[in-house]
């Protein structure tokens, strides 16, 4: 895959070139490598325009020199560190999820942990301009998410998104932030350390090849990503314009789950969820209400989940790993988490991560009175 991936970023680079261009590419030709030897003509047949094909061969025979820095910056990024990381759809550990939405990005930049997108996730999103209240709502969801094992995806945007970022990792759970450019730097300026964070207890994610900047349309855009990411999306504090339902509709389009914190009728951040809820979102005030919607959906996850990972469970973890311990504790009886937790020593968001986990990997299944061995 390694001599496939310029190829991949190359064709990224191509102004013009979507999604759909790979989905046609990938289903038609053995690799990436065998659609850069076709000619100009033949790239026109099947629909590239006279530059995208100018492009392609350019890059083929090393004249096109702007490409060719790209991909190298491309590639000099990923070099850097063991935290950088490029996912393209031929990668097993692409997100399962992510993979079954309509317009899905062919390649994803990633610094952090890269296995957290392929675990359940719920996003949390709302608006810039929050008030004290939804930036509390917004911590307190995400710790009671992070506490049962889901992973909290937003946006890094001031406000709620941020809240939301802060919250879980305040938990102890993990996070993932989804960036309207390239991963080289940050933004906005001022949720700068916190990414850095992020970086450090989760991952930051963009389609974004490196060096590109952020631009007033990459966001709407970017938020497909964040709910394709996740079982369902929370929105706290909306007005009636916001960002957030945009992606509370891309949710919608993708089969998701919606959920909405209402408020005062006075409050202008109120009207965006109201919106929602009036459209056909859930009504939620407690965030277990929200857990309580999505656990079932992890059987789903199941379903879709990548050959790879099915491959890999097995019937024994390391015995010193968070899940060798679990199994070691679990019996084929019922065991409530307060009792895994005297058990192991270990605390409950880090039991509830490794009970999803073996949960997915078809080891343990959830029984009225806690979990048990399968």
């Amino acid at each position: 895959m390694l001599e496939e991936l310029p190829y991949w970023l190359a064709l990224w680079r191509i102004p013009g070139v979507g999604p759909s261009h790979f989905r046609q590419i990938t289903d038609r030709y053995p690799s990436m490598m065998a659609f850069f030897s076709l000619s100009a003509q033949e790239l026109q047949s099947i629909g590239f325009s006279a530059r995208q094909s100018q492009l392609v061969a350019g890059f083929q025979r090393g004249t096109e020199r702007s490409l060719l820095e790209g991909v190298s910056r491309d590639l000099d990024w990923l070099e850097q560190s063991d935290a950088h990381h490029v996912l393209t759809w031929a990668d097993d550990d692409y997100p399962p999820l992510l993979r079954e939405i309509a317009g899905s990005p062919p390649i994803l930049f990633v610094r952090g942990d890269a296995a957290l997108l392929g675990l359940p996730q719920i996003a949390i999103v709302g608006s810039r301009h929050s008030s004290r209240q939804g930036r509390k709502l917004a911590q307190d969801f995400a710790g009671c998410f992070s506490s049962n094992g889901f992973v909290t995806t937003s946006g890094l945007a001031l406000g709620i998104d941020a809240a939301a970022h802060a919250g879980a990792m305040a938990a102890g759970g993990k996070t993932i932030a989804v960036l309207a450019h390239g991963l080289d730097d940050i933004y906005p300026n001022r949720n700068r350390n916190l990414g850095q964070e992020v970086i450090r207890q989760g991952a930051l994610v963009s389609e974004f090849p490196i060096g590109v900047s952020p631009r007033a349309e990459f966001f709407p855009r970017r938020n497909r990503i964040i709910s394709g990411l996740s079982l369902g999306v929370l929105v706290v504090e909306a007005a009636l314009k916001s960002g957030s339902l945009i992606t509370a509709h891309e949710a919608v389009d993708q089969g998701r789950e919606v959920f909405a914190v209402p408020g005062s009728i006075n409050d202008p951040l109120a009207k965006g969820c109201h919106a929602l809820i009036r459209n056909g979102a859930r009504l939620v005030e407690t965030a277990q209400q929200v857990v309580e919607e999505l656990m079932p959906l992890l059987g789903f996850m199941q379903q879709v989940a990548m050959p790879a990972q099915a491959d890999a469970a097995i019937d024994h973890y390391e015995q010193d790993s968070l899940e060798g311990r679990l199994l070691a504790a679990l019996e084929f009886e019922p065991t409530p988490i307060d009792q895994l937790v005297g058990l192991t020593g270990l605390c409950v968001a880090d039991i509830s991560s490794a009970l999803v986990m073996l949960e997915l990997d078809g080891m343990v299944q959830q029984q009225q009175g806690g979990y048990c061995r399968v």
